[in-house]
């Protein structure tokens, strides 16, 4: 196991406290399905009802899911994992995952999935600041990360551990991006992240969405995905900014575990999530599905307008994931 591997098992000892008694009760595992994220508790639900596949929840983070797949590598438990691309990359070079070109893979962008399957797209999102405006009591709502430094946003602030979680690292590369930065030289971002440590910002390692709805984070690096379901689903006083210096585009991706103890059950669950069906369960999610053709006319008009989204960025995601791990240990070493 690489070093960093074995660091991000170590900070991640909640990931391997998974129950044998759950893997013997369900048909498939899946690693890091939390069902407040992206909706995949009604996408669960809804693999079951199609397929006869019962899959649990599951509130690890990347990080987390790739440690426990490389600690399982000769025993796999897991046998699908979503992952945020860079992660996912990561997991193909351990030799975690394997090939499988699920029913729509044609349907899938080149660019968008490995060329033998190991990994590809289901939907993605754009970083952003999801703002609970009730919560910041009057305050005016962040227009730009530089606003996020301001000291009225102190105590205000969260994000996702950049060391562990993706949606942690998106931010870090969106605000680096965004500042002039680049995947070769993230020093604006570093910089950035420490001049944010003055507003003592709340730096969790799973998904917030429950802690932003409830007021206790106001203002939180996360997808426009998470802000819209709040917004129009929670009927939460939330908006979604795309700050004005810029972000990025990301896409999260599944995989289906190398020697699966699950297979075939994992294949049928991976053919649903890129069906029709799938793919708009994703787009009432507010997640942009991969297959262009799946997004509904009246969930697109509740997106911020598209002159919006010319500030969200694609970037090399390979390169992204190539440089995650030094990004990572600079964090530690010089914000953490």
């Amino acid at each position: 196991m690489s070093p960093f591997m074995k660091r991000i098992a170590a900070s991640s000892l909640l990931a391997l406290s998974f129950s044998a008694g759950n893997v013997v009760a369900q048909t498939a595992i899946c690693y890091n399905c939390p069902t407040e994220w992206a909706d995949w508790g009604t996408q669960l639900k809804a693999i079951e009802k199609a397929t006869g596949v019962r899959i649990p929840a599951d509130n690890k983070n990347s990080g987390q899911s790739l440690a426990q797949l490389v600690a399982e590598k000769a025993k796999p438990v897991a046998d699908v994992t979503y992952l945020g691309v860079s992660f996912a990359i990561q997991a193909q070079k351990e030799g975690v995952v394997t090939g499988y070109k699920p029913a729509a893979w044609d349907d899938i962008p080149d660019g968008l999935k490995d060329p033998n399957g190991d990994w590809f797209t289901i939907h993605s999102g754009t970083m952003g600041f999801m703002v609970n405006v009730d919560a910041l009591e009057g305050k005016p709502v962040p227009q730009s990360w530089a606003d996020l430094l301001k000291p009225d946003y102190k105590g205000l602030i969260g994000y996702l551990d950049p060391a562990s979680a993706f949606v942690g690292y998106v931010g870090a590369v969106a605000a680096n991006h965004a500042l002039g930065g680049t995947l070769d030289n993230f020093e604006p971002g570093i910089d950035y992240f420490k001049a944010l440590q003055a507003n003592q910002p709340i730096v969790p390692k799973q998904t917030s969405y429950a802690r932003v709805l409830s007021g206790e984070i106001a203002i939180l690096l996360d997808y426009d995905f998470n802000a819209y379901r709040a917004k129009y689903k929670d009927h939460a006083n939330v908006e979604f900014v795309i700050p004005q210096e810029g972000t990025v585009v990301v896409p999260y991706v599944m995989s289906l575990v190398a020697n699966a103890p699950h297979a075939e059950d994992a294949k049928k669950a991976l053919d649903f999530v890129l069906s029709d069906e799938g793919q708009e369960i994703w787009a009432r999610a507010y997640l942009r599905p991969v297959r262009a053709n799946a997004m509904p006319e009246d969930i697109k008009a509740q997106f911020l307008p598209e002159t919006e989204y010319e500030r969200a960025d694609a970037i090399d995601y390979s390169k992204m994931a190539e440089v995650q791990r030094d990004f990572a240990d600079r964090y530690l070493k010089e914000v953490h």
